[in-house]
């Protein structure tokens, strides 16, 4: 469970870093997965490169990742701050290859990407190698979560990274997150965070799952493979609605455009409507 000070820390800044979750050996062995032979035919059978930077659906591709997903290790400490009832909402390998350019992603919110009914959905990244500046380690604009969801919309659809710059043009605003191997970092999806490319000559390679509590409900974007897998507790089937509005992201090049969440008009009341997407 997380200390009294952790969850304050969580709500008043909007991320956590622990170190220390993960043993030597737990991590060799996560990391003797990615050089499995079962490992990289699971990626030749999806047509996967090696050195795909966000690599989606993994507890699908292997029982070590689903395991992982499931560890009270990380679950016990989420609970804390999102309920005992918890699902997931997507699982990717994330790796910074050492390669010029690559692993670059500008300042956003997860949230906006995946608007839910309610706030309680965050990141857990779980490192395999050290974060740090050199590596393209994760920067968070302290305390944004509070700020509700920004704008990442230009001419009309989701622009993939928020537009409101000046909130990390402060510097003593924002905080560098750097687990170390076997550490894990922990963010609200409103948090506003960005990383840089990995400048190291070495891979970075982390694990994400991106959990929610059970009552929070989708409302834009791609259902993924694993999306809505009960982690911890049991399903209740209810909807916690919070008093916000929340800006849906339209897909430009996404058919339907809000993505394949979105099915909440028939075919009928579509076209009555008079709506293409």
């Amino acid at each position: 469970m997380l200390s009294s000070d952790q969850i304050q820390q969580y709500h008043e800044e909007g991320f956590l870093v622990i170190d220390n979750v993960f043993s030597d050996d737990e991590i060799e062995d996560l990391r003797a997965v990615l050089n499995s032979r079962e490992w990289v035919d699971a990626l030749n059978e999806r047509g996967l490169q090696e050195h795909t930077v966000h690599m989606l659906n993994i507890t699908t591709m292997h029982p070590a990742f689903l395991a992982l997903a499931r560890e009270p290790k990380v679950t016990e400490r989420i609970a804390s701050l999102i309920g005992p009832d918890i699902q997931l909402n997507h699982s990717k390998l994330a790796i910074k290859p050492p390669v010029a350019g690559k692993g670059l992603f500008h300042w956003h919110q997860d949230f906006a990407y995946f608007p839910h009914t309610n706030t309680d959905v965050l990141a857990v990244m779980i490192m395999l190698d050290d974060a740090t500046p050199e590596n393209g380690c994760m920067s968070v604009v302290r305390g944004s979560h509070k700020l509700g969801l920004l704008n990442h919309t230009k001419d009309g659809y989701f622009a993939g990274a928020c537009l409101e710059d000046h909130h990390w043009a402060e510097e003593s605003n924002l905080a560098r997150v750097t687990p170390r191997a076997g550490g894990i970092s922990i963010h609200h999806a409103l948090t506003l965070h960005g990383s840089p490319a990995n400048i190291s000559g070495h891979p970075r390679r982390g694990i994400v799952f991106q959990y929610r509590a059970a009552d929070a409900y989708q409302l834009a974007d791609n259902l993924w493979d694993d999306g809505g897998l009960l982690i911890r507790g049991k399903r209740t089937d209810k909807v916690r609605c919070e008093a916000a509005t929340f800006q849906l992201p339209r897909f430009k090049h996404r058919d339907p455009q809000f993505g394949s969440i979105w099915r909440q008009e028939s075919d009928w009341a579509k076209e009555m409507n008079g709506r293409e997407d």
